[in-house]
Order: structure tokens, then C-alpha cells, then sequence
């Protein structure tokens, strides 16, 4: 392994701007740090180990890839936490595409907190879809905070981008059966809920729920309802309880 501790490095340059999504996408690489993605099996373009931690991290020798060690100051230069595990590794972008999509698809509408979409993420992976599709607007997924929050289950799943007029062109013509998340006067609760054949189940913005043309084109608007005094639940909380429900229901279908 070679040993960098040169802030002229070219590669310590391209790393060091990867915590900016516009350097991500000139570079179609981002960065995973912590020993939890020596678990998965996806194969990294890099290695970055911290200088005095090579003997901490055997299964990096699992993987054909280019590996460095970082003195400490450059290590912490491209390091996003505070107290890191001493190992960063570099991806490229995934091979995502619209095509062959489930028969059941999760849609995330302007989703803004990183934490938010990683826990969604390792959500609905957990329950056994494969496909998301966020409008545009939302948080990139390769923000080093989503990519954390995801637990590994980003490299997963099928996740794309569209934005809302191609998504609502998406769903009428591939006749989905939509489902969105909100509080209306027409909302069913969410155990009440009839799915199709094809579902696309959609989760709106922190603040502002499913946008207006969303809901227009939805099928049915589900709620979950609160028996408390909370205004609202937190939109990684009300996914879980959702989907986990949806399966169950989809699951009693096939019996």
C-alpha cells in the first residue's frame, strides 16, 4: 500500500471535494467510511486507510482495489466524522435504471434531512423492495450522511431520480397504484388500505408532505393515526409503520 502524506496528492484533491455533491457528480464517486462497509460485498475503487491502522482492517485484502495509507492530517482532511474507525472507502456511482421496476415501488417526494433518506433506505430494504424513486429536489443520496444512515442497504436497491412531471407521466402510464402518505379529509387509515397489483407508495417533504400534483393522481391518501397530542410523526418513523403493514397485507394476498 502506498503511503500519501502530500496535500498536492491528486487523488487526496478529488477525495478531499467528494463531500460536495457537485464534486460527486463531476467525479460519479462517493465516499462510505467506517469498518461496517468492509462487510458488503460491492467492490470499492479505493481504499483509504488512516496511517497506523493497517493491521486493524484484514478484509481489505477481500478487495481488488487500489489501496493507500493517509498520514493522519490528510486522513482527518477527508474524513466526515468526528471520532472515524480509521478506514474510508471510495465508489463509484451505481448502475440504478427505471427499467424492469417491482410491482411494488416506494416514492420519495422532496425528502431534504440525508438522515431521513438512510434510514428509508435501510427501511425499505429490510422489508423486501427493491425499487425508490425520489423526485427532484431531494437529498442526494450519496450525501456521506445518507450514505451512513443507509447501513449498507444502498447498494441494495434500485434508486433513481424523476422529476415530478416525468414521475407523474411515469405512474399513469405504467398504471400504478398509488398510494400517498397525508392528512386530508378523504384519508384511509393506513390498515384499511386496499393494494393492487402494482403499488407505488408515496412519502412527501418533511415539512410539506406529497406535493398537490402527486396527490392528484393518487389513488388512495393514507394516514396513520395519532391517539396523542403529537402534531406529527417523523417521516423515517411513518415509512417503517407503512411499509411493514403493506407487507403484511401483500403477504396475506398471496396465502
Amino acid at each position: 500500500m502506498e503511503f500519501i502524506n502530500s496535500k498536492e496528492n491528486k487523488l487526496f484533491k478529488i477525495i478531499k471535494k467528494l463531500k460536495q455533491k457537485k464534486y460527486r457528480e463531476r467525479e460519479n464517486l462517493f465516499l462510505a467510511e467506517g469498518h461496517k462497509f468492509l462487510d458488503f460485498s460491492t467492490n470499492p475503487k479505493y481504499i483509504i486507510l488512516r496511517d497506523g491502522e493497517e493491521e486493524n482492517f484484514p478484509k481489505i485484502d477481500n478487495f481488488n482495489c487500489k489501496k493507500y495509507i493517509y498520514s493522519d492530517t490528510l486522513f482527518n482532511d477527508i474524513s466526515t466524522q468526528e471520532n472515524s474507525q480509521g478506514v474510508i472507502l471510495i465508489y463509484d456511482f451505481l448502475s440504478n435504471s427505471m427499467e424492469n421496476l417491482g410491482e411494488n415501488i416506494v416514492i420519495l417526494d422532496r425528502i431534504q434531512d440525508p438522515g431521513n433518506l438512510g434510514t428509508i433506505i435501510r427501511l425499505v430494504d429490510a422489508v423486501g423492495f427493491k425499487d425508490i424513486i425520489l423526485t427532484a429536489g431531494s437529498v442526494d443520496i450519496y450525501n456521506d450522511k445518507s450514505v451512513r444512515s443507509s447501513m449498507g442497504s444502498l447498494f441494495n436497491l434500485n434508486i433513481n431520480y424523476l422529476s415530478e412531471e416525468k414521475l407523474v407521466e411515469f405512474l399513469k402510464l405504467n398504471n400504478y397504484n398509488v398510494l400517498s402518505s397525508g392528512l386530508t379529509n378523504e384519508s384511509v387509515n393506513y390498515n384499511k388500505v386496499k393494494l393492487k397489483n402494482k403499488n407505488a407508495i408515496v412519502f412527501g417533504n418533511e415539512g410539506q408532505g406529497v406535493s398537490e400534483n402527486i396527490l392528484k393522481v393518487s389513488n388512495e391518501i393514507v394516514k396513520i393515526p395519532i391517539y396523542g397530542s403529537a402534531e406529527s410523526l417523523n417521516v423515517g418513523v411513518a415509512t417503517g409503520i407503512i411499509l411493514y403493514k403493506f407487507k403484511e397485507i401483500l403477504e396475506e394476498y398471496e396465502v
